[in-house]
């Protein structure tokens, strides 16, 4: 109908798809002048805008529409080359693209179609006062999408500036963690960290884990850590270079790099398949991060498993803040420290019970484990817990759980 919309689903659940595909039924009918762009999707980071390329390209293989991705870290002379053909649609960084505009290298005023993805996230960036200026250089008679992981009041009050009269589309409740993923705490030291984390990479069934830290010089710690211990590790966080970035995301996708260890670059939005599990090195200071790190794992209908390890007073009042969000207490993990577990009885009444029941329930469910020295079972150590389809082959694309429609 060509409404303006306002739409707002859990992350894993497709948002991507929901614009691009109906983006090319329309486009379809049609064809770009040279540097006057059809369509117009803003991303807030470079991996994110790289993404949505990605979804176009496989989505529109049938169709004869063209694209081009204005990010950082690129040449700007590959980028003007695309834009002088002419594009139906242009993904690109707010950045980036007023640096084209600046040089005169792209006009917007034959743009039908804008797409603003993960609002939220290009608000804490502080990139709204570039994408207002980018939207006043806009036809005022378009179609805009407006899409984010939450819908706060902030967010609303900002959509009015972009949207007219929208339909509003709220797929899941505010802040929910996906039913698919299994949530765990544990509780140990500080300094006992990195050997908590080793012992869990080593005791779970993994295919591939993507390990969040808060700070990005925690990253380079960890990852000389893990490689000396000889895991199979990589970085990515807001400091790489763009092709350093690529490449560390590439050897995720492709299996070569098991474990990711990474900063909130990687918590929004992006779709790395078939993740197993997400460990929370640190517990995240914005609760809402929470929500997003723990949807790289557990999506499109899979199932996950996501760490979180707990070590300070902080750490608790964080958690008090992310179980207030998700509506629900993050069960404790049977692996806990007695310290930790004695941290954890201070919480509040509620939390107390919960967290003692979650303790037993654990105790029970280790009480007949196997020795270390015992082959590894296939069982598993939470008998109720949903586990991910077992794997095949070497690489995502010898995976048998690829969508039907992209087969």
């Amino acid at each position: 109908m060509g409404r303006d919309i306002l739409g707002s689903a859990q992350t894993g659940t497709g948002k991507t798809a929901s614009f691009t595909l109906p983006m090319i039924d329309i486009l379809d009918a049609g064809r770009a002048k040279a540097r006057m762009p059809r369509s117009l999707i803003l991303a807030p980071t470079r991996e994110l805008a790289a993404q949505v390329a990605e979804s176009f390209e496989k989505f529109s293989v049938n169709h004869g529409l063209s694209m081009a991705l204005l990010i950082g870290g690129v040449s700007f002379s590959d980028q003007e080359a695309a834009l002088d053909k002419g594009v139906d649609v242009l993904i690109a960084t707010p950045g980036r693209l007023l640096d084209h505009f600046e040089r005169g290298k792209v006009l917007l005023q034959d743009v039908k179609i804008l797409v603003i993805d993960e609002a939220d996230r290009m608000l804490d960036m502080g990139f709204i006062p570039d994408v207002e200026r980018i939207v006043s250089y806009l036809p005022v008679m378009r179609q805009t999408l407006f899409f984010s992981a939450t819908l706060s009041e902030e967010i609303h009050k900002i959509g009015k500036k972009f949207v007219m009269n929208p339909k509003i589309i709220e797929v899941a409740k505010p802040a929910s963690t996906a039913d698919t993923v299994s949530q765990r705490l544990i509780w140990t030291k500080p300094r006992q960290k990195r050997e908590v984390l080793r012992d869990l990479l080593r005791r779970e069934t993994l295919q591939n884990a993507v390990i969040f830290c808060n700070r990005k010089r925690d990253i380079a710690t960890l990852l000389s850590s893990l490689k000396r211990h000889e895991f199979n590790a990589a970085a990515l966080h807001g400091d790489m270079t763009q092709s350093a970035r690529l490449a560390a995301l590439s050897d995720f996708k492709e299996g070569r790099v098991t474990i990711l260890i990474a900063s909130d670059v990687a918590a929004r939005g992006l779709d790395i398949p078939s993740v197993s599990h997400v460990f929370n090195f640190d517990v995240p200071s914005n609760a809402e991060d929470y929500v997003h790190r723990i949807g790289r794992t557990g999506r499109a209908g899979r199932t996950g498993s996501a760490f979180t390890l707990a070590a300070s007073e902080d750490d608790k009042k964080y958690l008090h803040a992310i179980e207030t969000l998700i509506g629900k207490s993050i069960e404790l993990d049977g692996s806990s420290s007695d310290e930790g577990q004695e941290a954890a009885k201070s919480d509040g009444p509620a939390e107390k019970k919960t967290r003692s029941q979650s303790r037993k329930k654990a105790m029970n469910e280790n009480s007949d484990a196997p020795s270390e020295d015992a082959k590894p079972q296939k069982k598993s150590k939470y008998p109720n817990e949903k586990r991910p389809p077992e794997w095949k082959g070497n690489s995502f694309r010898d995976s048998d759980h690829i969508p039907a429609f992209l087969r």
